[in-house]
Protein backbone atom coordinates (compact mmCIF):
# COMPACT_ATOMS: atom_id res chain seq x y z
CA UNK A 1 0.00 0.00 0.00
CA UNK A 2 1.46 3.37 -1.04
CA UNK A 3 0.89 5.66 1.94
CA UNK A 4 4.46 6.85 2.37
CA UNK A 5 3.98 10.49 1.47
CA UNK A 6 1.60 13.39 1.05
CA UNK A 7 0.58 13.86 -2.58
CA UNK A 8 1.21 17.07 -4.50
CA UNK A 9 -2.42 18.18 -4.31
CA UNK A 10 -2.17 18.35 -0.53
CA UNK A 11 -3.89 15.09 0.39
CA UNK A 12 -2.38 13.35 3.42
CA UNK A 13 -2.48 9.66 2.52
CA UNK A 14 -0.21 8.75 5.42
CA UNK A 15 -2.52 9.69 8.32
CA UNK A 16 -4.63 6.67 9.38
CA UNK A 17 -8.37 6.65 8.84
CA UNK A 18 -10.71 6.78 11.80
CA UNK A 19 -13.42 4.21 11.07
CA UNK A 20 -16.56 3.26 13.01
CA UNK A 21 -18.07 -0.17 12.28
CA UNK A 22 -21.70 -0.81 13.26
CA UNK A 23 -22.72 -4.48 12.89
CA UNK A 24 -26.25 -5.85 12.96
CA UNK A 25 -27.17 -8.06 15.92
CA UNK A 26 -26.80 -11.49 14.31
CA UNK A 27 -23.75 -13.74 14.22
CA UNK A 28 -23.84 -14.08 10.44
CA UNK A 29 -23.58 -10.30 10.18
CA UNK A 30 -21.36 -9.45 13.16
CA UNK A 31 -18.57 -11.98 12.67
CA UNK A 32 -17.76 -11.19 9.01
CA UNK A 33 -17.96 -7.44 9.65
CA UNK A 34 -15.58 -7.87 12.60
CA UNK A 35 -13.26 -9.85 10.30
CA UNK A 36 -13.39 -6.97 7.81
CA UNK A 37 -12.69 -4.45 10.59
CA UNK A 38 -9.62 -6.55 11.41
CA UNK A 39 -8.46 -6.21 7.80
CA UNK A 40 -8.56 -2.42 8.07
CA UNK A 41 -6.83 -2.49 11.45
CA UNK A 42 -4.09 -4.72 10.01
CA UNK A 43 -3.39 -1.92 7.51
CA UNK A 44 -2.85 0.58 10.32
CA UNK A 45 -6.28 2.22 10.35
CA UNK A 46 -7.96 3.22 13.64
CA UNK A 47 -11.01 0.98 13.95
CA UNK A 48 -13.85 1.07 16.51
CA UNK A 49 -16.66 -1.50 16.54
CA UNK A 50 -19.88 -0.24 18.13
CA UNK A 51 -22.08 -2.97 19.58
CA UNK A 52 -23.62 -4.29 22.81
CA UNK A 53 -21.63 -5.75 25.74
CA UNK A 54 -22.42 -9.44 25.13
CA UNK A 55 -21.68 -9.18 21.43
CA UNK A 56 -18.47 -7.25 22.09
CA UNK A 57 -17.21 -10.13 24.23
CA UNK A 58 -17.97 -12.65 21.48
CA UNK A 59 -16.30 -10.56 18.78
CA UNK A 60 -13.27 -9.78 20.92
CA UNK A 61 -12.77 -13.50 21.56
CA UNK A 62 -13.13 -14.41 17.88
CA UNK A 63 -10.91 -11.66 16.48
CA UNK A 64 -8.12 -11.79 19.05
CA UNK A 65 -6.85 -8.54 17.51
CA UNK A 66 -5.33 -6.14 20.06
CA UNK A 67 -5.66 -3.22 17.63
CA UNK A 68 -9.46 -3.40 17.44
CA UNK A 69 -11.32 -0.95 19.69
CA UNK A 70 -14.83 -1.54 21.01
CA UNK A 71 -17.45 0.90 22.20
CA UNK A 72 -20.46 -0.70 23.85
CA UNK A 73 -24.01 0.57 24.22
CA UNK A 74 -26.42 -1.12 26.61
CA UNK A 75 -28.85 -3.59 25.10
CA UNK A 76 -32.44 -2.60 26.02
CA UNK A 77 -33.44 -6.00 27.42
CA UNK A 78 -36.23 -4.76 29.69
CA UNK A 79 -37.74 -2.45 27.08
CA UNK A 80 -38.24 -5.28 24.60
CA UNK A 81 -38.91 -8.11 27.05
CA UNK A 82 -35.81 -10.28 26.56
CA UNK A 83 -33.73 -11.86 29.35
CA UNK A 84 -30.30 -10.45 30.15
CA UNK A 85 -27.57 -11.85 27.91
CA UNK A 86 -29.82 -12.42 24.88
CA UNK A 87 -28.50 -9.76 22.53
CA UNK A 88 -28.57 -11.25 19.02
CA UNK A 89 -30.76 -13.06 16.52
CA UNK A 90 -28.58 -16.13 17.00
CA UNK A 91 -29.84 -16.45 20.60
CA UNK A 92 -33.54 -16.78 19.71
CA UNK A 93 -35.50 -19.30 17.69
CA UNK A 94 -38.99 -17.97 17.03
CA UNK A 95 -40.52 -15.02 15.22
CA UNK A 96 -41.75 -13.36 18.41
CA UNK A 97 -38.31 -13.10 19.97
CA UNK A 98 -36.70 -12.29 16.61
CA UNK A 99 -39.01 -9.30 16.42
CA UNK A 100 -37.87 -8.26 19.91
CA UNK A 101 -34.20 -8.34 18.88
CA UNK A 102 -35.06 -6.34 15.74
CA UNK A 103 -36.89 -3.76 17.89
CA UNK A 104 -33.93 -3.60 20.28
CA UNK A 105 -31.57 -2.95 17.36
CA UNK A 106 -33.71 0.03 16.36
CA UNK A 107 -33.68 1.33 19.95
CA UNK A 108 -29.88 1.44 19.85
CA UNK A 109 -30.07 4.33 17.40
CA UNK A 110 -30.05 7.05 20.10
CA UNK A 111 -26.98 5.93 22.08
CA UNK A 112 -25.02 5.05 18.93
CA UNK A 113 -25.79 8.41 17.33
CA UNK A 114 -24.75 10.17 20.53
CA UNK A 115 -21.36 8.41 20.52
CA UNK A 116 -20.71 8.99 16.80
CA UNK A 117 -21.71 12.66 16.95
CA UNK A 118 -19.30 13.21 19.85
CA UNK A 119 -16.56 11.11 18.24
CA UNK A 120 -17.00 11.70 14.50
CA UNK A 121 -15.06 9.28 12.28
CA UNK A 122 -13.76 9.68 8.74
CA UNK A 123 -16.20 7.02 7.58
CA UNK A 124 -18.98 4.82 8.96
CA UNK A 125 -19.16 1.19 7.86
CA UNK A 126 -22.60 -0.13 8.75
CA UNK A 127 -24.64 -3.24 8.05
CA UNK A 128 -27.37 -2.70 5.48
CA UNK A 129 -29.86 -3.86 8.13
CA UNK A 130 -29.26 -0.56 9.99
CA UNK A 131 -30.76 1.92 7.51
CA UNK A 132 -30.83 4.96 9.81
CA UNK A 133 -27.03 5.24 9.56
CA UNK A 134 -27.62 6.91 6.18
CA UNK A 135 -29.23 9.90 7.90
CA UNK A 136 -26.45 10.06 10.49
CA UNK A 137 -23.68 10.03 7.87
CA UNK A 138 -25.44 12.67 5.78
CA UNK A 139 -25.90 14.90 8.82
CA UNK A 140 -22.22 14.61 9.74
CA UNK A 141 -21.17 14.94 6.07
CA UNK A 142 -18.99 11.85 6.16
CA UNK A 143 -18.83 8.87 3.80
CA UNK A 144 -20.85 5.75 4.53
CA UNK A 145 -19.94 2.28 3.33
CA UNK A 146 -22.62 -0.39 3.39
CA UNK A 147 -21.83 -3.95 4.42
CA UNK A 148 -24.01 -6.79 3.21
CA UNK A 149 -23.04 -10.39 4.11
CA UNK A 150 -24.68 -11.75 0.94
CA UNK A 151 -22.74 -12.80 -2.14
CA UNK A 152 -22.83 -10.21 -4.91
CA UNK A 153 -24.37 -12.93 -7.08
CA UNK A 154 -27.26 -13.12 -4.61
CA UNK A 155 -27.63 -9.34 -4.55
CA UNK A 156 -27.71 -9.28 -8.35
CA UNK A 157 -30.53 -11.83 -8.25
CA UNK A 158 -32.46 -9.73 -5.71
CA UNK A 159 -32.02 -6.61 -7.85
CA UNK A 160 -33.02 -8.35 -11.09
CA UNK A 161 -36.14 -9.82 -9.52
CA UNK A 162 -36.99 -6.45 -7.96
CA UNK A 163 -36.63 -4.69 -11.31
CA UNK A 164 -38.83 -7.28 -13.06
CA UNK A 165 -41.64 -8.20 -10.64
CA UNK A 166 -42.80 -11.78 -10.90
CA UNK A 167 -46.44 -11.82 -11.90
CA UNK A 168 -47.32 -15.19 -10.42
CA UNK A 169 -47.07 -16.55 -6.92
CA UNK A 170 -45.36 -19.85 -6.28
CA UNK A 171 -43.80 -22.16 -8.80
CA UNK A 172 -40.52 -21.92 -10.69
CA UNK A 173 -39.23 -18.90 -12.61
CA UNK A 174 -36.19 -17.78 -14.58
CA UNK A 175 -34.22 -14.87 -13.09
CA UNK A 176 -34.81 -12.02 -15.57
CA UNK A 177 -32.02 -9.94 -17.18
CA UNK A 178 -29.25 -12.11 -15.76
CA UNK A 179 -25.79 -13.14 -17.07
CA UNK A 180 -26.68 -16.85 -16.73
CA UNK A 181 -29.93 -18.68 -17.44
CA UNK A 182 -30.95 -19.58 -13.89
CA UNK A 183 -34.24 -21.31 -13.08
CA UNK A 184 -35.40 -21.03 -9.47
CA UNK A 185 -37.53 -23.81 -8.00
CA UNK A 186 -39.88 -21.43 -6.17
CA UNK A 187 -40.81 -17.76 -5.91
CA UNK A 188 -39.24 -15.81 -3.02
CA UNK A 189 -41.72 -15.24 -0.18
CA UNK A 190 -43.43 -11.85 -0.51
CA UNK A 191 -42.65 -11.09 3.14
CA UNK A 192 -38.94 -11.44 2.37
CA UNK A 193 -38.92 -9.29 -0.76
CA UNK A 194 -41.08 -6.65 0.93
CA UNK A 195 -38.61 -6.47 3.81
CA UNK A 196 -35.48 -6.45 1.65
CA UNK A 197 -36.38 -3.95 -1.06
CA UNK A 198 -36.30 -0.72 1.01
CA UNK A 199 -33.08 -1.81 2.73
CA UNK A 200 -31.37 -2.48 -0.60
CA UNK A 201 -32.65 0.88 -1.85
CA UNK A 202 -30.80 2.65 0.98
CA UNK A 203 -27.75 0.41 0.56
CA UNK A 204 -27.13 1.52 -3.03
CA UNK A 205 -27.12 5.19 -1.97
CA UNK A 206 -23.99 4.66 0.13
CA UNK A 207 -20.45 5.48 -1.03
CA UNK A 208 -19.87 1.83 -1.81
CA UNK A 209 -20.65 -1.76 -0.86
CA UNK A 210 -18.16 -3.93 1.01
CA UNK A 211 -18.35 -7.58 -0.05
CA UNK A 212 -16.78 -10.30 2.11
CA UNK A 213 -15.87 -12.35 -0.91
CA UNK A 214 -13.32 -12.40 -3.71
CA UNK A 215 -14.04 -11.21 -7.23
CA UNK A 216 -13.19 -14.53 -8.85
CA UNK A 217 -16.05 -16.36 -7.09
CA UNK A 218 -18.82 -13.86 -7.81
CA UNK A 219 -17.32 -13.34 -11.25
CA UNK A 220 -16.51 -10.23 -13.26
CA UNK A 221 -19.78 -10.64 -15.17
CA UNK A 222 -21.76 -10.18 -11.95
CA UNK A 223 -19.63 -7.29 -10.72
CA UNK A 224 -20.32 -5.49 -14.00
CA UNK A 225 -23.99 -6.51 -13.90
CA UNK A 226 -24.41 -5.16 -10.36
CA UNK A 227 -22.77 -1.84 -11.16
CA UNK A 228 -24.78 -1.53 -14.38
CA UNK A 229 -28.21 -2.09 -12.82
CA UNK A 230 -27.57 -0.19 -9.55
CA UNK A 231 -24.94 2.43 -10.42
CA UNK A 232 -23.25 1.38 -7.18
CA UNK A 233 -19.60 0.42 -6.56
CA UNK A 234 -18.88 -2.97 -4.98
CA UNK A 235 -15.56 -3.63 -3.23
CA UNK A 236 -14.59 -7.31 -2.96
CA UNK A 237 -12.05 -7.44 -0.12
CA UNK A 238 -12.51 -10.96 1.29
CA UNK A 239 -12.63 -13.70 2.31
CA UNK A 240 -11.80 -11.91 5.57
CA UNK A 241 -12.13 -15.20 7.49
CA UNK A 242 -8.76 -16.21 6.04
CA UNK A 243 -7.20 -13.57 8.30
CA UNK A 244 -8.99 -14.74 11.46
CA UNK A 245 -6.90 -15.91 14.41
CA UNK A 246 -7.88 -19.27 15.87
CA UNK A 247 -7.44 -18.45 19.59
CA UNK A 248 -8.85 -21.29 21.72
CA UNK A 249 -10.87 -22.76 18.86
CA UNK A 250 -7.98 -25.08 18.00
CA UNK A 251 -8.57 -26.98 21.25
CA UNK A 252 -11.99 -28.31 20.17
CA UNK A 253 -12.16 -32.11 20.41
CA UNK A 254 -13.56 -32.53 16.91
CA UNK A 255 -10.26 -31.34 15.40
CA UNK A 256 -8.22 -34.14 16.93
CA UNK A 257 -10.93 -36.58 15.79
CA UNK A 258 -10.65 -35.24 12.24
CA UNK A 259 -6.86 -35.51 12.34
CA UNK A 260 -7.21 -39.28 12.73
CA UNK A 261 -9.35 -39.70 9.59
CA UNK A 262 -8.27 -40.16 5.95
CA UNK A 263 -8.44 -37.24 3.48
CA UNK A 264 -11.87 -36.42 2.00
CA UNK A 265 -13.59 -39.08 4.13
CA UNK A 266 -15.84 -36.94 6.37
CA UNK A 267 -19.07 -35.05 5.61
CA UNK A 268 -19.39 -31.87 7.64
CA UNK A 269 -23.02 -30.90 8.34
CA UNK A 270 -23.98 -27.47 9.67
CA UNK A 271 -26.88 -25.10 9.03
CA UNK A 272 -25.51 -21.99 10.71
CA UNK A 273 -26.66 -20.10 13.77
CA UNK A 274 -30.20 -19.19 12.65
CA UNK A 275 -31.53 -22.32 10.95
CA UNK A 276 -33.21 -24.88 13.19
CA UNK A 277 -34.92 -27.67 11.30
CA UNK A 278 -37.97 -29.36 12.85
CA UNK A 279 -37.64 -32.76 14.50
CA UNK A 280 -39.25 -34.70 11.64
CA UNK A 281 -36.72 -33.24 9.20
CA UNK A 282 -33.79 -33.93 11.52
CA UNK A 283 -34.96 -37.55 11.75
CA UNK A 284 -34.95 -37.92 7.95
CA UNK A 285 -31.51 -36.30 7.81
CA UNK A 286 -30.13 -38.73 10.38
CA UNK A 287 -31.52 -41.69 8.42
CA UNK A 288 -30.14 -40.38 5.14
CA UNK A 289 -26.69 -39.76 6.60
CA UNK A 290 -26.59 -43.23 8.11
CA UNK A 291 -27.74 -44.86 4.88
CA UNK A 292 -25.00 -43.05 2.93
CA UNK A 293 -22.46 -44.81 5.14
CA UNK A 294 -19.77 -42.13 5.30
CA UNK A 295 -18.08 -40.54 8.31
CA UNK A 296 -19.66 -37.31 9.49
CA UNK A 297 -19.49 -34.37 11.89
CA UNK A 298 -22.96 -32.95 12.47
CA UNK A 299 -23.50 -29.63 14.25
CA UNK A 300 -27.00 -29.40 15.74
CA UNK A 301 -28.04 -26.06 17.33
CA UNK A 302 -28.94 -26.17 20.99
CA UNK A 303 -32.66 -25.80 21.59
CA UNK A 304 -33.71 -22.80 23.58
CA UNK A 305 -36.71 -21.49 25.47
CA UNK A 306 -39.93 -23.48 25.23
CA UNK A 307 -38.26 -26.11 23.06
CA UNK A 308 -35.96 -27.14 25.89
CA UNK A 309 -36.84 -28.32 29.35
CA UNK A 310 -33.94 -28.59 31.79
CA UNK A 311 -35.65 -31.53 33.48
CA UNK A 312 -35.71 -33.58 30.28
CA UNK A 313 -33.32 -36.49 29.92
CA UNK A 314 -30.81 -36.51 27.04
CA UNK A 315 -32.94 -39.17 25.34
CA UNK A 316 -36.03 -36.95 25.53
CA UNK A 317 -34.11 -33.95 24.20
CA UNK A 318 -32.84 -35.99 21.23
CA UNK A 319 -36.16 -37.67 20.41
CA UNK A 320 -35.60 -36.78 16.74
CA UNK A 321 -32.68 -39.23 16.52
CA UNK A 322 -33.47 -42.75 15.25
CA UNK A 323 -33.26 -45.28 18.08
CA UNK A 324 -29.68 -46.44 18.61
CA UNK A 325 -28.27 -43.96 16.06
CA UNK A 326 -25.37 -42.69 18.17
CA UNK A 327 -24.42 -46.16 19.37
CA UNK A 328 -24.38 -47.56 15.82
CA UNK A 329 -22.32 -44.61 14.56
CA UNK A 330 -20.02 -44.18 17.55
CA UNK A 331 -16.86 -44.82 15.51
CA UNK A 332 -18.14 -43.23 12.32
CA UNK A 333 -19.62 -39.90 13.35
CA UNK A 334 -19.73 -37.10 15.86
CA UNK A 335 -22.71 -34.91 16.82
CA UNK A 336 -21.81 -31.48 18.22
CA UNK A 337 -24.64 -29.78 20.10
CA UNK A 338 -24.19 -26.04 19.96
CA UNK A 339 -21.23 -24.19 18.48
CA UNK A 340 -18.32 -25.58 16.46
CA UNK A 341 -15.16 -23.96 14.97
CA UNK A 342 -16.39 -24.08 11.39
CA UNK A 343 -13.45 -22.37 9.68
CA UNK A 344 -10.99 -24.76 11.32
CA UNK A 345 -13.17 -27.81 10.58
CA UNK A 346 -13.43 -26.90 6.90
CA UNK A 347 -9.67 -26.49 6.80
CA UNK A 348 -9.06 -30.10 7.87
CA UNK A 349 -7.96 -32.43 5.02
CA UNK A 350 -10.36 -35.14 6.26
CA UNK A 351 -13.41 -33.05 5.33
CA UNK A 352 -14.57 -34.10 1.88
CA UNK A 353 -17.95 -32.36 1.62
CA UNK A 354 -20.02 -29.75 3.41
CA UNK A 355 -23.79 -30.25 3.72
CA UNK A 356 -24.85 -26.62 4.11
CA UNK A 357 -27.82 -24.26 4.20
CA UNK A 358 -25.91 -22.06 1.72
CA UNK A 359 -25.63 -19.06 4.01
CA UNK A 360 -23.22 -16.64 2.34
CA UNK A 361 -20.62 -16.84 5.11
CA UNK A 362 -20.65 -20.65 5.03
CA UNK A 363 -20.34 -20.63 1.25
CA UNK A 364 -17.31 -18.33 1.29
CA UNK A 365 -15.68 -20.29 4.13
CA UNK A 366 -16.16 -23.59 2.28
CA UNK A 367 -14.82 -22.15 -0.96
CA UNK A 368 -11.81 -20.72 0.89
CA UNK A 369 -10.97 -24.22 2.09
CA UNK A 370 -11.60 -25.87 -1.27
CA UNK A 371 -14.43 -28.03 0.09
CA UNK A 372 -17.28 -28.99 -2.30
CA UNK A 373 -20.83 -28.51 -1.04
CA UNK A 374 -24.10 -30.41 -0.79
CA UNK A 375 -26.67 -27.63 -0.93
CA UNK A 376 -29.81 -27.42 1.23
CA UNK A 377 -31.06 -23.80 1.26
CA UNK A 378 -33.65 -22.79 3.84
CA UNK A 379 -34.45 -19.09 3.48
CA UNK A 380 -33.35 -15.68 2.21
CA UNK A 381 -30.52 -15.41 -0.31
CA UNK A 382 -29.55 -19.05 0.27
CA UNK A 383 -31.57 -20.25 -2.73
CA UNK A 384 -29.66 -17.87 -4.99
CA UNK A 385 -26.32 -18.94 -3.47
CA UNK A 386 -27.21 -22.55 -4.26
CA UNK A 387 -27.28 -21.71 -7.97
CA UNK A 388 -23.92 -19.93 -7.77
CA UNK A 389 -22.44 -23.06 -6.18
CA UNK A 390 -24.01 -25.74 -8.35
CA UNK A 391 -24.87 -24.25 -11.75
CA UNK A 392 -22.50 -21.33 -12.22
CA UNK A 393 -19.29 -22.54 -10.54
CA UNK A 394 -19.90 -26.30 -10.49
CA UNK A 395 -18.53 -26.86 -6.98
CA UNK A 396 -21.48 -28.64 -5.40
CA UNK A 397 -24.61 -30.75 -5.82
CA UNK A 398 -28.20 -30.03 -4.80
CA UNK A 399 -30.25 -32.05 -2.34
CA UNK A 400 -33.35 -30.71 -4.08
CA UNK A 401 -35.11 -28.41 -1.61
CA UNK A 402 -38.28 -26.83 -3.01
CA UNK A 403 -39.69 -24.86 -0.06
CA UNK A 404 -38.42 -21.29 0.28
CA UNK A 405 -38.95 -20.31 3.92
CA UNK A 406 -39.43 -16.90 5.51
CA UNK A 407 -37.45 -17.88 8.62
CA UNK A 408 -34.90 -20.50 9.56
CA UNK A 409 -37.12 -22.21 12.10
CA UNK A 410 -40.61 -23.63 12.38
CA UNK A 411 -42.40 -26.50 10.68
CA UNK A 412 -42.18 -27.10 6.95
CA UNK A 413 -44.86 -28.22 4.51
CA UNK A 414 -42.38 -30.40 2.64
CA UNK A 415 -39.88 -32.78 4.23
CA UNK A 416 -36.72 -33.74 2.36
CA UNK A 417 -36.74 -37.52 2.53
CA UNK A 418 -33.83 -39.71 3.60
CA UNK A 419 -33.32 -41.33 0.20
CA UNK A 420 -32.78 -37.95 -1.45
CA UNK A 421 -30.26 -36.99 1.25
CA UNK A 422 -28.42 -40.28 0.87
CA UNK A 423 -28.23 -39.83 -2.91
CA UNK A 424 -26.78 -36.32 -2.66
CA UNK A 425 -24.14 -37.39 -0.13
CA UNK A 426 -23.13 -40.39 -2.23
CA UNK A 427 -22.86 -38.21 -5.35
CA UNK A 428 -19.92 -36.38 -3.83
CA UNK A 429 -18.48 -38.94 -1.41
CA UNK A 430 -18.62 -42.20 -3.39
CA UNK A 431 -16.12 -40.97 -5.98
CA UNK A 432 -16.65 -41.20 -9.72
CA UNK A 433 -15.90 -38.76 -12.53
CA UNK A 434 -18.50 -36.18 -11.54
CA UNK A 435 -17.31 -36.05 -7.92
CA UNK A 436 -13.66 -35.82 -8.94
CA UNK A 437 -14.38 -32.92 -11.29
CA UNK A 438 -16.45 -31.06 -8.67
CA UNK A 439 -13.69 -31.56 -6.10
CA UNK A 440 -11.04 -30.36 -8.56
CA UNK A 441 -12.97 -27.14 -9.25
CA UNK A 442 -13.62 -26.57 -5.54
CA UNK A 443 -9.91 -26.92 -4.76
CA UNK A 444 -9.05 -24.56 -7.60
CA UNK A 445 -11.40 -21.90 -6.17
CA UNK A 446 -9.80 -22.47 -2.76
CA UNK A 447 -6.41 -21.56 -4.26
CA UNK A 448 -7.94 -18.46 -5.87
CA UNK A 449 -9.44 -17.37 -2.54
CA UNK A 450 -6.14 -17.65 -0.72
CA UNK A 451 -4.33 -15.84 -3.52
CA UNK A 452 -6.91 -13.03 -3.51
CA UNK A 453 -6.04 -11.91 0.03
CA UNK A 454 -2.27 -12.06 -0.47
CA UNK A 455 -0.24 -9.09 -1.61
CA UNK A 456 -0.87 -8.71 -5.32
CA UNK A 457 -4.21 -10.54 -5.14
CA UNK A 458 -7.54 -9.02 -6.18
CA UNK A 459 -8.93 -8.50 -2.66
CA UNK A 460 -5.63 -7.14 -1.33
CA UNK A 461 -5.55 -4.66 -4.21
CA UNK A 462 -9.19 -3.66 -3.67
CA UNK A 463 -8.63 -3.02 0.04
CA UNK A 464 -5.62 -0.81 -0.78
CA UNK A 465 -7.65 1.12 -3.33
CA UNK A 466 -10.60 1.50 -0.93
CA UNK A 467 -8.41 2.85 1.87
CA UNK A 468 -6.80 5.33 -0.52
CA UNK A 469 -10.23 6.40 -1.80
CA UNK A 470 -11.52 7.01 1.73
CA UNK A 471 -8.42 9.04 2.56
CA UNK A 472 -8.92 11.15 -0.54
CA UNK A 473 -12.55 11.78 0.43
CA UNK A 474 -11.49 12.71 3.97
CA UNK A 475 -8.73 15.08 2.92
CA UNK A 476 -10.70 16.70 0.10
CA UNK A 477 -13.48 17.43 2.61
CA UNK A 478 -10.91 19.02 4.92
CA UNK A 479 -9.53 21.19 2.13
CA UNK A 480 -13.01 22.32 1.10
CA UNK A 481 -14.29 22.92 4.63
Amino acid sequence: MNTSATTMDGLDLQRPLKLHFIPYLAAGHMIPLCDIATLFASRGQHVTIITTPQNAQILLHKSGDPFLHFHTVDFPSQEVGLPDGVESMSSVNDLTNSAKVYKAARLLRGPIEHFVENNPPDCIVADFMIPWVADLANRLRIPRLAFNPFTLFGLCAFESVKAHPILHSGGSFVIPDFPHHITMCATPPKAMTGFMEPLLGIEVKSNGLIVNNFAELDGEEYIQHYERITGHKAWHIGPASLMRRSNQESEHECLSWLNSKPPNSVVYICFGSMCRLPDNQLYEMACGIEQAGHRFIWVVPEKKGKEEDEDQSDEEKDKWLPKGFEERNRNKGMIIRGWAPQVLILGQPAVGAFLTHCGSNSVVEAVSSGVPMITWPVMGEQFYNEKLITQVRGIGVEVGVEEWGVAGFGDREKVVEKDRIEKAVRRLMDGGDEAREIRRRAQEFGKKARQAVKEGGSSHHNLTALIDELKRLRDCASLNY
